[in-house]
């Protein structure tokens, strides 16, 4: 994949371009409609597909007092965008208060002045969109752009999961929630956090149950306690059971939520690596045991009940 990290790089590409352009945070069903509708026009046209987004969250610059705990952080995106889709170039704008001040016209002035020599084929977005200088842009605005400027305008209406809309505030509240299922639903995979793999105390490797620990650093997380849980990352995937919480056994309560995976058969170590770990299914909460030796026998039970649900889903 290649990421273009200003619109000016986009007259590279083959054109004519296809833009999906949102935040797309999670990358959930409706997202993934606007993001099929540019690779679709790509196919059918010839050129190239684009997915445009932008880093950071605009909520985290304009009105960062209400900034959620994201669903994707950029790189985590961008990964997604790739494995799921298989897409194959990311325009990423930096979002900041001088982009924040560009009024809606210039912007869409700006992606068809950089655009190759073949113009600009095709804009996809969500509906209702909205874009530009106090969010002044709107579909009506970019079809009346696509009119004046050649290119096409396809607007992606809502998609519902089971009769419920889709929608970041809703995976999110899936996902905070517990509701792991719901949040699948909705998503159209596992809900799924990505960070990379920090040195902790390697308390669980001289109990024979070592973990990496998962430094997440904006993405919502599930509710703590014990996950059946599958990691992806360098070029290789382990399923492995996984502990979100606070530690009360070896803590006391007090330390800071952490979440840490063992994985089945990782004979190597992976520190400074990025993983991203799917939550497949919560075990049990997390609660304080008398020792380490009732700690290592319970996690002997958790591995075995993962092991367990991982078996019976490839059972033909």
């Amino acid at each position: 994949m290649e990421v273009i990290a200003d619109i000016a790089g986009l007259g590279r590409l083959p054109g004519p371009l296809h833009l999906a352009i949102g935040v797309f945070d999670g990358l959930h069903l409706g997202h993934r409609a606007v993001v099929e509708a540019a690779l679709d026009s790509a196919a059918r046209g010839g050129g190239s597909a684009v997915v445009t987004t932008f880093d950071p969250h605009p909520v985290e610059i304009l009105a960062p007092d209400k900034a959620p705990r994201l669903l994707t952080d950029t790189p985590h995106k961008i990964r997604l965008l790739q494995r799921e889709m298989g897409v194959g170039h990311v325009l990423l704008v930096r979002f900041d208060l001088d982009f924040a001040a560009l009024e809606a016209a210039e912007f869409v002035e700006r992606l068809v002045a950089s655009s190759p020599e073949e113009g600009l084929a095709r804009i996809c977005v969500g509906r209702e969109w909205r874009f530009g200088r106090g969010r002044g842009g709107d579909l009506a605005l970019l079809q009346a752009l696509g009119a004046e400027h050649g290119f096409a305008v396809e607007g992606i209406g809502t998609v519902e999961a089971e009769g419920v809309r889709v929608s970041s505030t809703r995976v999110r509240e899936a996902v905070a929630t517990g509701d792991l299922a719901a949040a699948a639903r909705l998503l159209g995979r596992l809900y799924s956090v990505h960070g990379s793999v920090a040195r902790g105390r390697q308390l669980g490797r001289t109990i024979g149950f070592p973990t990496a620990n998962i430094a997440v650093q904006r993405e919502q997380l599930p509710p703590a306690g014990v996950y059946a849980a599958r990691a992806t990352g360098a070029g290789d995937s382990w399923n492995g059971v996984a502990n979100l919480g606070v530690r009360p056994t070896v803590e006391g309560g007090a330390g800071e939520l952490r979440l840490e995976v063992h994985l089945f058969g990782l004979d190597h170590e992976i520190y400074g690596e990025d993983l991203e770990v799917e939550f497949v299914a919560r075990l049990r909460e997390e609660r304080r045991f008398e020792g380490l030796d009732a700690l290592r026998a319970q996690i002997a039970l958790d591995a075995e009940a993962a092991r367990k649900l991982f078996d019976a889903a490839i059972r033909p």
